[in-house]
């Protein structure tokens, strides 16, 4: 069996650079945790696992870019004043 073809799930490429990253945050985090569970479960060789790692590294610098414009977007819809929560006539008096 090649071990840079895991049985389980999708074939891990030689190169990380090979797939682009995901249209979404989603889709980035079902891949990720797709190869934690592989990754986990033993279902690597070493090279299969060397490549599933820069993959990972790569979605989570993606998801790490989504979360951060995200971020930002709600800094400016919020006027760049972030409150806490406060349920209706809990407001300070």
């Amino acid at each position: 069996m090649d071990d840079r073809l895991p049985a389980a799930g999708p074939a891990v490429r030689t190169s990380a650079d090979e797939d682009p990253l995901p249209p979404n945050f989603e889709q980035a985090m079902a891949e990720l945790e797709d190869i934690v569970r592989r990754m986990e479960g033993g279902e690597l060789g070493l090279e299969a696992a060397l490549v599933a790692y820069r993959r990972g590294a790569a979605l989570v610098g993606f998801c790490r870019d989504a979360l951060a414009t995200v971020q930002d977007q709600v800094r400016v819809l919020e006027g760049d004043l972030l409150r806490p929560f406060e349920p209706d006539g809990a407001g300070p008096a």
